[in-house]
């Protein structure tokens, strides 16, 4: 398993994190959240060994093996198909020891060599890179080009698939979903959920969390919770704890408050200094409950557009591609203020072209863009982080936009997207992704746009920020179109969707479920595979499967019974420790309490310690059972 024991960590001058302790078992998936800065991607450097922590113990079986997704990708001649099969490093070191022993005409070694190979499947390792490349979006005659002549979006899918092809013990995701496409992501989710490792996942995207994770380890206050279940269950449960967590506070602030005037009215007299002296050393112990932040740092809104003319624009019979290759035919759209619209499709089937299109960026090649005079197109897109002046602050990029406007003005509106104080003033050039794609969204914003044209918008941004977008989206009064693999922004703010592929685009009858559907299928008939069995045999498969089921089921239940066992001991473990927090019970006549929630205390770690040990020890069985 992988253990902290009261790990602390800085960077700098900075705390990250203190007293972080957790365990995490084989076969779960756990989401790791907290807002920008806050530690995630310094958490996973410690566990890749990178950083050493500052206080506590990071401990990871030693014959684990990890698997991450490299940030660089060398400009390599070798095949894509090699480079992903070099992501199993087992695979081509026994390969490369085969060679050797061929060379040397050893048939010894030759024969335990090619044991351990049959051991790992290492002759169906070319096909399974093929399927990782294929799932993530690479056609067929790209597994035989060089690494070095795909971009650097597609290197990191490279990378990606590297890292999946990786048997590993333990996979560590750092937003893996950027750069990808919604069809890509939904192919990923399936990987995901069928990885038999620990998981560990950093993501921004609160669906693919909610599909692919059982546990959620979220980082806020320098602090480090472990919650069980998904991002849903987590959203929930953390509210709950928040709103405890406020009560307590509030009650402990009233005490500390009622301690201190005792402290400082009676500190000099000589008849009452014992008493005050009591009280400062019960402060000192006490744990003090942090406040619970729950509001977003980010608030704004859309304002009115000036003019929402019908319609704001249409395509009519429109045709674009390049060269002799025509990526787009017979285009027909109109866009009214209302229009919710989200654009589907795979990768390269145009949904960026259309945008662009929209946007007047491109021209048609056949047909027309008609427009009305009064049309306020807002147009986001990934490159637009790129055309920042580097050396112009957030104020002076929207003092260029409203040069009549006060600059406290200027500054309390760069506040709702998360600049204030001397960050206002500061020169883009060091800002992070996240925050240039929130410098983009204010100065989109402010212009009072009445066509919203949006492509990816979410790469980059943080779930607070994708929570105040999605808000400020839906009370938007113009027309939006959008493209993102984020399903949560497209379920929350369109209303229709259109399919751009083959080079058409037309309506999707349907939600995103049945796209999900839609796509799923379309994978089936495209890699039909081998024929179905027959019926025969499905029956035989089914009753196989229903014993298996019967034969496990009591392990099914002793497992839910040990989870339901760790969960009333988790919560008794912390109602206990709010209860230790109280000062009053550090008082010399609460002395026989104090000592027995102590003594209740350490049972209860003793008990959770065993509970954990005998839910690790049933899941491994029911493991066996289900490989078997």
């Amino acid at each position: 398993m992988l253990q902290f024991d009261d790990v602390a960590l800085r960077r700098g001058p900075r705390l990250l994190f203190e007293g972080a302790g957790f365990r995490l078992h084989p076969g779960q998936k756990v989401g790791v959240t907290g807002a920008n800065g806050c530690g995630k991607s310094s958490l996973f450097a410690l566990v890749r060994g990178e950083l050493a922590a500052d206080a506590g113990r990071v401990r990871l079986p030693a014959d684990w093996t990890l698997a991450h997704v490299a940030q660089e990708t060398p400009a390599l001649d070798a095949p894509a198909r090699d480079y992903v099969l070099d992501g199993d490093a087992e695979l081509r070191r026994l390969q490369t020891e085969l060679r050797e022993a061929q060379a040397r005409g050893d048939g010894d070694t030759q024969a335990r060599l090619h044991e351990k190979l049959d051991a790992i499947d290492a002759w169906s390792a070319p096909a399974r890179a093929a399927r990782l490349l294929s799932g993530l979006g690479f056609a067929e005659a790209d597994h035989g080009r060089p690494v070095k002549a795909f971009s650097g979006g597609w290197r990191m899918r490279l990378n990606l698939a590297r890292a999946l092809m990786c048997r590993s013990d333990l996979l560590l995701l750092d937003e893996p979903t950027n750069h990808l496409d919604l069809e890509t992501v939904i192919w990923l989710e399936g990987w995901l959920q069928r990885y038999r490792g620990l998981l560990l996942l950093i993501s921004h995207d609160r669906d693919f969390l909610d599909r692919v994770v059982d546990h959620v380890l979220h980082m806020e206050q320098s602090r480090v919770h472990l919650y069980t279940g998904n991002y849903s269950d987590f959203e929930r449960q953390r509210a709950e704890r928040l709103a405890s967590q406020q009560a307590a506070f509030e009650k402990q602030q009233r005490e500390i408050a009622h301690m201190q005037a005792f402290v400082e009215r009676f500190r000099a007299k000589a008849t009452k200094a014992k008493q005050a002296q009591s009280r400062l050393k019960a402060l000192e112990r006490m744990q003090k409950i942090a406040a619970a932040h729950v509001d977003s740092p980010f608030r704004f809104t859309f304002p009115e557009p000036a003019h929402l003319p019908r319609p704001l624009l249409s395509l009519e019979h429109v045709a674009f591609g390049y060269g002799e290759t025509e990526l787009l035919c017979d285009v027909s759209l109109t866009l009214n203020p209302g229009d919710r619209l989200g654009l589907l499709g795979p990768n390269g089937a145009g949904k960026s072209t259309l945008i662009r299109l929209l946007a007047g960026e491109l021209s048609p090649r056949t047909g027309e863009r008609r427009t009305d005079r009064h049309l306020a197109i807002g147009y986001f897109a990934q490159h637009q982080l790129e055309q920042l002046r580097e050396q112009d602050s957030p104020l002076l990029h929207l003092q260029r936009l409203a040069p009549d406007a006060p600059e406290q003005r200027l500054r309390n509106f760069l506040g709702g997207f998360g600049f204030s104080g001397d960050r206002v003033t500061e020169p883009v050039a060091p800002f992070s992704g996240g925050e240039k794609a929130r410098l983009v969204l204010a100065l989109l914003v402010w212009q009072r746009p009445n066509l919203l044209l949006l492509d990816e918008p979410t790469n980059h941004l943080d779930l607070e920020m994708r929570l105040a977008l999605t808000n400020a989206l839906q009370d938007f009064d113009g027309a939006l179109v959008v493209v993102s693999h984020d399903r949560h922004l497209l379920r929350s703010v369109t209303d229709r969707f259109c399919l751009v592929h083959a080079g058409r685009v037309s309506p999707f009858d349907g939600d995103l479920e049945d796209y999900r559907q839609y796509l799923l299928d379309r994978e089936r008939d495209a890699n039909p595979g081998t024929p179905p069995p027959p019926a025969g045999n499905r029956r035989e498969q089914r009753r196989r499967d229903a014993e298996r089921r019967q034969r496990s089921a009591p392990l099914r239940k002793a497992i839910n019974d040990l989870e339901q066992r760790l969960e009333r001991l988790e919560a008794e473990r912390a109602e206990l420790e709010v209860t230790l927090a109280d000062p009053a019970l550090y008082e010399d006549t609460n002395k026989p309490r104090l000592l027995d929630l102590l003594a209740r205390q350490a049972d209860l770690r003793r008990e959770i310690e065993a509970v954990e040990a005998a839910w690790l020890e049933k899941n491994e069985a029911l493991e066996g059972m289900e490989d078997a």
